[in-house]
């Protein structure tokens, strides 16, 4: 699991830095930047040359030593050219470093006998719950804290080298950047902020335009601005003697060669380098903090990705959200700094909810980890604060575009986190999206201005969108958005009626497209239980609406087609498909043990809609899910699919035969393993108190990402950063059993761990804080936003239900509940 302390030689470890639809820069366990993804597309295993930390120690009678900052390379040693020039291999690096990362919070302690001082790392990007905006800066933090142990004092330099990232094209066989246009590097001073201002000569409507920013605070800098352009490795040559004489760095007047040509990188690549230097004394510690800033504002105006959608807009331009916040990087730089106290306090705050709370660690490490998605390339905030999103990414380009309904069905994070991002979605889908027939486009391409997809609905996904509307306008009381979607909403959940009911029973039969790519036929509980749920959510949205004759209809619906859906399917253990044959069709499951057979039961729990099947078979088809297809040793696994676990791991498979009945060629991807499938499970498990269940495959799933085997923080399906595994955050709220219905005025506990002393994050709509069960009652503490509620209701192990209310939530003051007594109210901070 990621919070574990992950050595050099877990090479695959990579931790994120970015926020929301900004791209990303990596940190690896070595404390390397890699995986440089600014420019609105992905690029994993992308670097720069020579781009890269450095530290010089000088300690009073002794000699200077001057080394990479980053612990030794691990290998393997191999290449086409051993290492490429731009890695620069040949320079000295620390001993060893030790990775430990807590998303959004990493840290890395370096080791070297040689430097005569302790480092380590503190990096991150802002987060901040409720806040898009904050948790949505294109930037970084990046934090050396040096100490001096010895007896003497040690001058120490610490120095942030970056190649000007802005308009490259590609890379050459030697592995450096080729560009567009001709960078440029110029030294920046104002008042509070200093650094160096990367930039291009590109027009500003170029889709490559951009600038980014190494900047600092601390007054006491030293730079080489641009390095000296010449043949070979002539700049990096200059600067690493420059740096080794004293610490120091000169200024280069001359940039060009005299005689060219000379290969294009060698002309156009644009290398500057910031430097902090402290004096540290005996026993002192001093912190060297740079900002690593980006501005890239001009993607396509189209997905242009795997999948055939219209891209006539494609030749245009769509600004991104941030690019119309910030004029450039160094506004974003001084915007970050000017705001960090803030912004960080925030940010430890939502670390120590989360990593100090009595959720199990395994639960902790998956739902954090899982945070990166949001903040990846999977997920774009474009201009008007629109947002869109891919299935994942690709290693360099997008994977399955337009926002896909069935699979972002999954995905809990963002509603529980940022919510006005999936009340943005709500409106895309049902204002945009959904046709005069009901029809659904599952891939959204109205976000770009584009031409609808033309291709069949998505069962799950279309009836997964009316539930999580549900959702959503519960969890905010945002009417408004009620009123603009619900149109949309009826057009949606009648099409299910004329078109998926071929018979009229109430239960849906006919051609299903679905999350597996592919089409189920007959009855079916992964598509009637989303119908069931879909029906009683937009049904309580009638209610809200005083459309009564509508509500009516759709609760008299999902009951008669539960009890006929129930007498079809459920065989004594578990839901099955009714179909004749299995092999009539391919791709069927027929007698299987489907792992997503009751999913759309799962969504009703996790949006306030309640039971829509019976609640003892419900429980019994879960439990049968984790009976039959968790595997704790898949090595007697036979899969020819894709393979996201591998013998000697755990997983739990997307379907099994228990009874026999295997089709010919069952349904695509049936013998995988998917981790967004293995938190819904094990959400759904935890609901229905199998908490142990849920926890062994959660840990499954974590100790497959070990930073060894697979990155802790990348979750890889049909892509990278795979939208599917944000199903984690539902282990949180199905934990704490907190449930937030703005429109009634109520907050609710139900914890389901054990003890009577615990502490458990939540959030809502519109304030987030903490739950503390105590042995005298509990406690309530709001830590960010504010909160009006008419009741507040606590499940207490010891005492029953605690009810208070009506309150007005604040930041650092601690609502006690006591039985029987009404809050106390006291300062806290």
């Amino acid at each position: 699991m990621s919070t574990r302390l992950l050595g050099p030689d877990a090479t695959v470890a990579a931790f994120p830095l970015g926020g929301i639809g900004t791209g990303n820069v990596s940190v690896g366990a070595r404390g390397d930047l890699r995986d440089w993804e600014l420019a609105n597309r992905p690029d994993k295993g992308a670097r720069l040359p020579f781009t890269f930390f450095a530290i010089r120690t000088a300690r009073e009678g002794a000699e200077p030593v001057t080394k990479v900052l980053e612990s030794r390379l691990p290998g393997p040693h191999e290449g086409d050219q051993g290492y490429d020039a731009g890695r620069l291999a040949g320079l000295p690096r620390l001993d060893g470093s030790r990775m430990r990362g807590e998303y959004p919070l990493l840290c890395v302690d370096f080791d070297d006998a040689q430097l005569g001082v302790e480092v380590s790392l503190t990096a991150f990007t802002p987060f901040v719950p409720l806040d898009a905006d904050a948790s949505g800066i294109p930037g970084a933090v990046l934090r050396y804290r040096v100490t001096n142990p010895g007896a003497t004092a040690t001058d120490v330099t610490i120095v942030g080298s970056l190649a000007n990232p802005v308009g490259i094209t590609g890379r050459d066989v030697f592995g450096f950047p080729t560009y567009s246009g001709q960078p440029t590097n110029a030294w920046r001073d104002e008042p509070g902020l200093r650094g160096i201002g990367f930039g291009t000569d590109l027009p500003p409507d170029d889709l490559r335009f951009g600038s980014a920013a190494l900047a600092t605070t601390d007054p006491a800098t030293t730079a080489k601005p641009t390095w000296l352009a010449g043949f070979w490795q002539d700049g990096v040559q200059v600067f690493w003697d420059d740096l080794r004489a004293d610490g120091r760095l000169e200024v280069e007047t001359e940039f060009s060669l005299d005689s060219p040509p000379y290969p294009d990188w060698f002309t156009r690549l644009r290398v500057g380098s910031l430097g902090i230097v402290h004096r540290l004394e005996p026993g002192r510690s001093s912190a060297f903090e740079f900002v690593l800033t980006w501005h890239f504002p001009n993607r396509p105006r189209a997905w242009q990705g795997n999948i055939n959608l219209d891209n006539t807009n494609a030749d245009r331009v769509v600004r991104n959200h941030y690019a119309t916040r910030f004029a450039d990087a160094w506004a974003v730089a001084k915007h970050l700094t000017a705001n960090l106290a803030d912004l960080e306090r925030s940010t430890r705050t939502f670390h120590a909810a989360l990593f100090g709370s009595s959720l199990p660690r395994q639960v902790i490490d998956a739902a954090t980890a899982n945070l990166v998605v949001l903040r990846s390339t999977t997920c774009l905030r474009l201009e008007g604060g629109r947002f869109a999103a891919w299935e994942g990414s690709f290693d360099h380009s997008g994977s399955c575009e337009g926002t896909c309904t069935h699979v972002w069905n999954y995905a809990q994070a963002a509603a529980f986190l940022f919510p006005e991002l999936e009340r943005d979605a709500r409106r895309t889908e049902f204002v945009h999206e959904t046709r005069p027939d009901g029809r659904m486009n599952f891939r959204a391409n109205s976000v770009f201005g584009n031409a609808p997809w033309d291709f069949h609905p998505a069962v799950d996904g279309q009836l997964g969108a009316v539930v999580r509307l549900h959702r959503e306008w519960r969890f905010s009381g945002d009417d408004a958005l009620l009123v603009e979607c619900w149109p949309g909403v009826k057009r949606a959940v009648d099409y299910a009626f004329t078109v998926w009911d071929s018979d009229g029973d109430g239960v849906l039969d006919s051609q299903q497209h679905n999350t597996y790519d592919i089409e189920f036929h007959g009855p079916n509980s992964l598509a009637n239980s989303m119908f069931f749920a879909a029906l009683l959510a937009a049904a309580s949205m009638a209610a809200r609406l005083g459309d009564d004759e509508t509500a009516t209809r759709y609760r008299d619906a999902a009951a008669r087609g539960a009890r006929r859906m129930d007498a079809l399917l459920f065989n004594g253990e578990y839901y099955e498909q009714r179909v004749d044959d299995v092999d009539e069709r391919r791709y069927q499951y027929g007698t299987g043990c489907l792992s997503d057979q009751v999913f759309g039961q799962l969504l009703a729990h996790l949006s306030g809609v309640g039971y829509v099947l019976p609640a003892e078979h419900v429980r019994s088809a879960v439990t049968a899910v984790y009976r039959h297809n968790f595997r704790p040793d898949l090595s007697g696994h036979h899969s020819v699919q894709r393979t996201y676990a591998l013998a000697g791991e755990a997983g739990l498979v997307l379907c099994s035969w228990p009874r026999g009945g295997r089709p010919r060629i069952p349904f695509v991807y049936c013998d995988e393993v998917w981790t967004g499938i293995e938190y819904q499970v094990a959400t759904h498990l935890v609901i229905e108190g199998r908490v142990d269940e849920a926890l062994r495959i959660v840990g499954a799933v974590r100790d497959r990402h070990d930073g060894y085997r697979r990155n802790p923080w990348n979750e890889a399906e049909c892509g990278n950063h795979y939208a599917r595994s944000l199903a984690s955050w539902g282990l949180v709220v199905a934990l704490t059993g907190a449930d937030y219905d703005a429109p009634a005025g109520t907050l609710e506990f139900r914890p389901r761990l054990g003890g009577d002393d615990v502490r458990l994050p939540f959030t809502t709509g519109t304030g987030w804080g903490e739950l503390r069960v105590t042995p005298a009652g509990a406690e309530l503490e709001l830590l960010g936003g504010a909160l009006d509620v008419g009741e507040v209701r606590v499940h207490h192990p010891r005492w029953g239900r605690l009810v208070a209310g009506p309150l007005r939530l604040l930041p650092d003051t601690v609502y006690r509940f006591a039985p029987n007594s009404r809050p106390l109210r006291e300062d806290h901070r």
